[in-house]
């Protein structure tokens, strides 16, 4: 049945004060109580809760925005909640938004396992999740949307090879409890490993990134450094934050813009060192398409439909109703063709002209 409640100001001021309490003074398993006396206004308009991992990076504001956007341009509404990379806060968002009578959750997971109780916390209220760019994995999962993550990391691992096909390489990562992270690489290495069989690339440095966090990646680019003895011919980082921890390593010895550095995300800071040097590609990933996608399929849930899907994929459970979209690798000679020609970012702001 299609709910959406309005909440005066300062219930939902409690409601938060509740949230974070709860989230930072217990780790039992939260359990859904419906609440009374909340205004059901319109039964007939899909209400639509959005959970993001986090809004501390660049790239998520987009998918908010558009996600949003799309939702209430086909008549629905959206509710936006981020954990800032908290698991508990992220089940307690998940609850509060049960409680509030969401019809659909979609879900950026913090970490693809832990999200899991997310999803049984929402099928015990009959309803559904849709994994957003980041698969949940074992879990009765309805459906997952995301970019084709394995070959976000060929093109990462090809563009630098192109570049350097021999030598010294550092593989450095996302979070490990990010599924995504896991494909990246995967991806990545079925372009590394023929070379590494051959010889030809010795892979000095092979890290996970906790968090993503483009300070762990410095540090762990710089202990790759420091057992090489500065001598590292080329990075494969999985996104644009990375990349920069990487950059900043690379720079304290002098071989920043002297040796290839992927990334991924198209974020601005990233762009920016492509046009430097510094950096030498990134995977832009179209936010536009996966947000209104999602949007759309949120929709189509949220009313009770089948939105159709075009695989499936395994979350180490079950086979996954899937969309997979196709990423996109941009170079410093396709910057102006890709994500200033979709006006994903403007010229200007590359440029700064």
């Amino acid at each position: 049945m299609l709910r959406y409640y309005k909440k005066t100001s300062l219930s939902l001021l409690l409601c938060f004060v509740v949230l974070i309490t709860t989230a930072c003074s217990s780790t039992e398993k939260a359990t859904s109580t419906k609440t009374a006396g909340k205004l059901i206004t319109n039964d007939n308009v899909p209400y639509v809760g959005f959970l993001l991992d986090t809004l501390e990076e660049e790239r998520w504001y987009k998918d908010k925005q558009l996600f949003e956007e799309h939702i209430k341009s086909l008549g629905g509404q959206v509710k936006t909640l981020a954990a800032n990379g908290h698991d508990a806060v992220q089940l307690k968002q998940a609850q509060l938004l049960i409680e509030e009578g969401v019809d659909v959750l979609v879900v950026v997971p913090h970490n693809a396992e832990e999200a899991a109780k997310i999803v049984e916390l929402a099928h015990e209220n009959n309803i559904k999740v849709i994994s957003y760019d980041r698969l949940i994995t074992k879990s009765n999962l309805d459906y997952y949307i995301s970019f084709d993550n394995e070959k976000v990391g060929v093109l990462q691992a090809t563009e630098i090879v192109k570049n350097t096909s021999k030598g010294k390489f550092a593989y450095i990562g996302g979070a490990e409890t990010d599924n995504n992270a896991i494909l990246f690489r995967k991806g990545a290495m079925s372009v590394l490993q023929p070379l590494i069989d051959k010889g030809d690339i010795t892979l000095i440095a092979d890290q996970y990134t906790d968090g993503w966090d483009p300070k762990v990646a410095e540090q762990n680019m710089k202990e790759a450094l420091n057992k090489s003895s500065n001598q590292v011919n080329a990075v494969v980082a999985a996104n644009d934050g990375t990349a920069g921890g990487v950059i900043s390593a690379l720079e304290a010895v002098g071989l920043a813009g002297k040796i290839p550095v992927s990334g991924q995300d198209a974020e601005l800071n990233g762009i920016k060192r492509i046009v430097e040097g510094t950096q030498t590609m990134t995977v832009y990933k179209p936010i536009n398409v996966i947000a209104t996608q999602a949007a759309e399929m949120a929709f189509k849930v949220a009313k009770g439909e089948n939105p159709k899907t075009d695989t499936t994929i395994n979350n180490n459970k079950i086979e996954v109703p899937t969309i997979l979209l196709e990423p996109t690798a941009v170079t410093k000679e396709t910057i102006d063709s890709t994500v200033v020609k979709d006006g994903y970012l403007a010229k200007e702001d590359i440029y700064g002209k």
